[in-house]
C-alpha cells in the first residue's frame, strides 16, 4: 500500500536560502521539503497525485454519463417522423370545399402565423432560458410539441392550425435551450468536444427521423402523427430528468463570473468613508454596473469591426430568406405533384449534405478579410439561381427536390464559418448575445416580407410568385455583396504594398479558439477557458511567462 506523498515528506529537512533584509544582511530563512514540494511539484508525483484522485475518477464517470444522457436526449427529441409532412397534411384537410382555396388558406392564412408568432415569444424565451437555468424551458419544448401533434390529430379548422403554429414557433424559440445548456454542465476545456457530441447527436436525428418518416409514409398521415407524439411523449419524460445547471450566462452568474463584490474590494483597499447614496443614485449605479449593460457597452465597440458587422449581417438577411424558402417549399412540391411524396427522403439528403457541407468549411483556408465579400457573393448568387430554377421548372417535382438540397448546402456551408469568425473576437458571453440579436433581427425581417408578399393582408400572393420574389431578393443581395468585394479587391491594390495582409487562417484548431476565448473573457472579467495544467517539467519561467502575459491582458 503506498504511503500518502505528503506522509513521505513528513521529515523536513531545512534548506537554507539567504535573502536580503532592510539592513543589507542577508538573512537565512528555512523551507521544509514539503514546502518547497507544495509550491512546485515534481512531474512524477503530480502524475501520481492525478492518477491517485478519486474525485477525479468520479468526475471523469460522471462527464460521461452526462455526455451520453444529453446525447440521448438530444437524438430521442428530433424523432418526429411526420414533421416532414405536416403541410402535406394539412393540403388535404378540408377546410373548403376546393383543393385551390385549400392551397390558399394554407399559404396565406396558416403558414404566415408561424413568423409572426416567432418574433413575439423569441426574445422573452431567449431572457427566461437563462434566467430559469435552461431546464425549465427544455420541457416547455417538449410540451409545446405534444400540443403541436394533438392539435395536427384533433383540430378540425384553420383557428386549430394556426395554434398549432403558434406551439410551433415556442419549439422554435426553444432550441436555443439545447445549445446553450451542454455548456452550462461541463469544463470549458471540455467545451468543443461537447459541441461536437451534441451537434452530433442532434443531425443524426434529424436524419434518423426523416429516414423513418419516409419509410413509414405508406401508413398514412395519420399514423405517423401518432408515431411522432409517442416518441414526443417519451422525450417529455427524459427531459424531466435532466440535472439543471447552478448557474447560467447572464442572471445567474457564479462569484467567480461576477468578479469581486464592493465589499471584498472595500476589505482589500479600504479608504475613506463616503457618505451613503441616495435611492436614484444606487439604481442609477447597479444599472452602470450590471453585466448585461457591460456587455452592451462591449457590444457596440465591437459592432465597428468589418468582418463581425459583415458576418452579422450576413446571417440576419441571409436566414430571412433561407427560412422563407423552407416554410413554403413544401406547398411548391405539392402543387407540382399531388401524389409523389418523397418529403422524408429530400430532408434526409439535405441533412446530410448540410452536415457533410458544414464538416468541409471548417477546413477552408483562405484570408478572410480580403475575399470575405466574394465568398459570400458566390454563394448568394447559388442560392439566387437555385431559386430562380425552382421557379421556371416548377412542374418537375424532381428538378425541386435537388435544388432544395443543394439551396439547403449553401446555406449550411456559410454558417460555421460565420459563426468561427462572430466568436472569434467575442467573448462566451458576448458571442452568445449577438447570436440572440442576429436571430431576433432575421426575425422581424422575415416577418415584415411574410405580411406584405404571403398574408391575405398584404399581396396575398401564390407560392409560385412568392419564389419569384424571394429569387429577386437574393440575387439583390449577391449584387451587392459583388460591388463590396470589388470595391474592397480595389482598395487592395492600391495599399498592398504598405500594408501586408495578415496569413490565412484556418477555423477549426482548438488553440485558436480557445485563445480568442481567454483574450476575450478578460474584457468582460467573465470565467475564462481553463488551459491545461502545467507539468512541474515547464518549469518557473513557463509560469513567469504566463502572469506576464495576463498582466499585458
Amino acid at each position: 500500500m503506498c504511503a500518502c506523498p505528503s506522509r513521505l515528506r513528513a521529515r523536513v529537512v531545512r534548506k537554507e536560502t539567504p535573502l536580503p533584509t532592510p539592513g543589507g544582511v542577508p538573512s537565512l530563512v528555512t523551507w521544509s521539503h514539503e514546502e518547497l514540494g507544495n509550491m512546485v511539484p515534481t512531474g512524477q508525483a503530480a502524475e501520481k497525485q492525478a492518477c491517485e484522485d478519486p474525485r477525479q475518477d468520479r468526475e471523469l464517470k460522471s462527464w460521461r454519463c452526462l455526455v451520453f444522457y444529453l446525447c440521448f436526449f438530444g437524438f430521442m427529441a428530433q424523432l418526429r417522423p411526420g414533421e416532414s409532412f405536416i403541410t402535406p397534411y394539412l393540403l388535404q384537410h378540408n377546410f373548403t370545399i376546393t383543393q385551390a382555396c385549400c392551397h390558399r388558406r394554407v399559404t396565406n392564412e396558416i403558414i404566415p402565423v408561424l413568423p409572426y408568432s416567432h418574433m413575439a415569444v423569441l426574445v422573452p424565451i431567449f431572457l427566461l432560458t437563462d434566467y430559469l437555468r435552461y431546464k425549465p424551458i427544455l420541457v416547455l419544448q417538449c410540451l409545446s410539441f405534444v400540443c403541436v401533434w394533438l392539435l395536427l390529430l384533433l383540430g378540425n379548422s384553420v383557428l386549430h392550425m394556426q395554434f398549432m403554429e403558434v406551439f410551433y414557433s415556442i419549439t422554435m424559440a426553444s432550441r436555443i435551450a439545447y445549445s446553450s445548456y451542454i455548456f452550462s454542465l461541463v469544463q470549458p476545456s471540455r467545451y468543443q468536444r461537447m459541441a461536437s457530441y451534441s451537434r452530433t447527436a442532434v443531425l443524426l436525428g434529424v436524419f434518423t427521423s426523416s429516414v423513418l418518416g419516409q419509410v413509414l409514409w405508406p401508413l398514412g398521415y395519420q399514423s405517423l402523427n401518432y408515431i411522432s407524439l409517442g416518441f414526443i411523449i417519451f422525450s417529455l419524460g427524459l427531459s424531466l430528468f435532466l440535472k439543471r445547471p447552478k448557474h447560467s450566462l447572464f442572471f445567474n452568474r457564479s462569484a467567480l463570473g461576477r468578479g469581486a463584490s464592493p465589499c471584498e474590494l472595500d476589505q482589500m483597499h479600504p479608504g475613506p468613508a463616503r457618505p451613503e447614496p441616495g435611492k436614484l443614485e444606487r439604481v442609477l449605479g447597479m444599472c452602470q454596473d450590471s453585466f448585461l449593460v457591460g456587455m452592451l457597452r462591449e457590444l457596440v465597440e465591437n459592432v465597428r469591426q468589418p468582418q463581425l458587422r459583415l458576418w452579422c449581417l450576413w446571417w440576419v438577411f441571409n436566414s430571412a430568406g433561407y427560412y422563407l424558402i423552407s416554410y413554403y417549399t413544401h406547398v411548391l412540391w405539392r402543387k407540382a405533384d399531388s401524389k409523389l411524396n418523397y418529403n422524408g427522403a429530400v430532408d434526409a439528403a439535405s441533412t446530410l449534405l448540410s452536415a457533410i457541407m458544414s464538416f468541409s468549411a471548417g477546413f477552408v483556408k483562405i484570408r478572410w478579410t480580403l475575399w470575405s465579400k466574394l465568398v459570400i457573393a458566390s454563394v448568394i448568387a447559388i442560392q439566387a439561381g437555385l431559386v430562380f430554377c425552382m421557379v421556371i421548372m416548377y412542374n418537375n417535382i424532381w428538378i425541386l427536390y435537388v435544388t432544395y438540397v443543394l439551396f439547403r448546402g449553401a446555406y449550411q456551408f456559410l454558417v460555421p464559418i460565420a459563426t468561427f469568425q462572430i466568436a472569434s473576437s467575442l467573448s462566451k458571453e458576448l458571442c452568445a448575445l449577438v447570436f440572440g440579436i442576429n436571430t431576433f433581427l432575421a426575425t422581424v425581417l422575415k416577418t415584415v416580407i411574410t405580411l406584405v408578399v404571403s398574408d391575405k393582408r398584404g399581396l396575398g400572393l401564390q407560392v409560385r410568385k412568392q419564389f419569384v420574389i424571394y429569387a429577386m431578393y437574393f440575387l439583390v443581395l449577391s449584387i451587392i455583396c459583388f460591388v463590396g468585394a470589388a470595391l474592397d479587391g480595389l482598395r487592395y491594390c492600391r495599399r498592398r504594398r504598405h500594408q501586408p495582409l495578415p496569413l490565412p487562417q484556418e477555423l477549426s484548431p482548438l488553440e485558436n479558439s480557445v485563445q480568442a476565448l481567454s483574450v476575450q473573457d478578460g474584457g468582460l472579467k467573465g470565467p475564462q477557458p481553463s488551459a491545461p495544467p502545467l507539468l512541474a517539467e515547464d518549469g518557473m519561467e513557463d509560469s513567469m511567462a504566463g502572469l506576464r502575459l495576463e498582466a499585458k491582458a
